[in-house]
């Protein structure tokens, strides 16, 4: 008998779509720029891509999911030179902060977690591939996407040009540089400041922009075409609209088959961001609850629907692990579990019905082993 497929929400088809990938499923989750701590936005985004790949390998794929670190970055840098250190110190103590957090809240181990840093020479290369293809130009020292060039860019964001105008201005993409030609136009190569790390390269000494590791560590891990791209729906638009099109003018093949986006967690009003410094950190919740219970907080909320940090969201699912665990083993809810999460990951739904078994009696231990959470 057959199994019916996956179904997943595609951002760029803008629609619920089956999710068929083969044996192997390739997947890239764009990773931390490691300047701060991990926060319960990162938690609940890598949570979803850690739920999907354990219903992946349930039905019977294996996952190859990547994960990088963006460890040469604006904003890193600027921390680094706010605090007095070396970009990489900093970098390398808030990787082991994140390092201990994922281990605690019992995410699968990434299949592979490269850094920007292992990438300038592939960088470098693909940039190459971009130019030759006549999809960018120099410009004062630095290489930049020529966004006229490609006329499907703006096709997974949706947006129009003063939409990706005002986002580009509030996500670092810097529309009012001189040097480009169109504002929207996206840097792949910058010089650097004195006090900033420096490579060479044919267009002069510099370091990578934004989106180009990205593209050049998804190709050097997973291959031109990866399965599915995933991170947080504030990096749709510029960064994924950047990423998908500046890979596939190097490779001229297709870049990703599905897109998916976790939507953001707010607080007081406003999403959980470091900018806006509302943010509750994971290292901290871990001092007061049971990991399984903050895993438990997120999962509560459908990852395409933005939800609402309160007082109130760790007693809840703590009580909710606690009436787990106090009926002992069993395979209660676990079909209904696995149709929950085969309809668009709705680990809600899949809450739910567990709750209903536990309250009846059964054990429902072995669907909360699914969700990667041991009773």
């Amino acid at each position: 008998m057959s199994v019916a497929p996956m179904r997943l929400y595609d951002t760029a088809r803008r629609q619920v779509v089956p999710f068929e990938p083969g044996p192997t499923v390739t997947m890239y989750t764009c990773g931390i720029t490691p300047y701060d701590a991990t926060h319960i936005g990162h938690a609940a985004t890598y949570l979803t891509y850690d739920v999907l790949q354990r219903r992946l390998r349930d039905r019977g794929h294996e996952t190859r999911c990547v994960r990088n670190i963006t460890d040469v970055d604006d904003d890193l840098l600027r921390k680094a030179r706010e605090v007095g250190v070396h970009y990489l110190d900093l970098a390398a103590g808030e990787i082991a902060r994140f390092d201990a957090d994922i281990e605690a809240l019992g995410l699968l181990p990434a299949w592979s977690e490269p850094r920007a840093t292992s990438a300038i020479a592939d960088i470098r290369g693909f940039i190459g591939m971009v130019l030759d293809r006549g999809h960018a130009y120099q410009s004062n020292g630095a290489v930049y996407f020529d966004v006229s060039s490609w006329p499907t860019f703006g096709s997974i964001s949706a947006l129009g040009r003063d939409e990706m105008l005002t986002l580009a201005a509030e996500r670092g993409g810097n529309p009012d540089d001189p040097a480009k030609r169109d504002p929207l136009d996206f840097v792949l190569w910058q010089p650097s400041a004195p006090d900033e790390p420096s490579w060479e390269s044919l267009w002069g000494p510099g370091r990578p922009g934004w989106h180009i590791e990205c593209s050049a560590l998804a190709l050097r891990e997973l291959g031109t075409t990866i399965d599915l791209h995933g991170g947080g729906s504030d990096l749709i638009f510029p960064h994924h609209e950047c990423e998908s099109a500046q890979s596939e003018a190097a490779t001229g093949e297709p870049f990703v088959r599905h897109w998916m986006h976790q939507a953001m967690v707010r607080m007081d009003g406003e999403k959980m961001s470091k900018s806006l410094g509302n943010l509750v950190f994971v290292s901290e919740l871990r001092k007061e609850w049971d990991p399984r219970a903050i895993r438990l907080a997120c999962m509560a909320h459908h990852y395409r629907e933005p939800w609402e940090w309160t007082g109130d969201v760790m007693p809840t699912a703590a009580a909710r692990l606690q009436s787990w665990s106090s009926v002992g083993i069993g395979d209660g809810a676990l079909e209904e579990v696995r149709d929950a999460l085969d309809r668009d990951l709705d680990t809600p739904a899949a809450l739910a019905a567990m709750d209903r078994a536990a309250s009846s009696g059964q054990g429902v231990s072995t669907a909360a082993a699914l969700l990667g959470i041991p009773l």
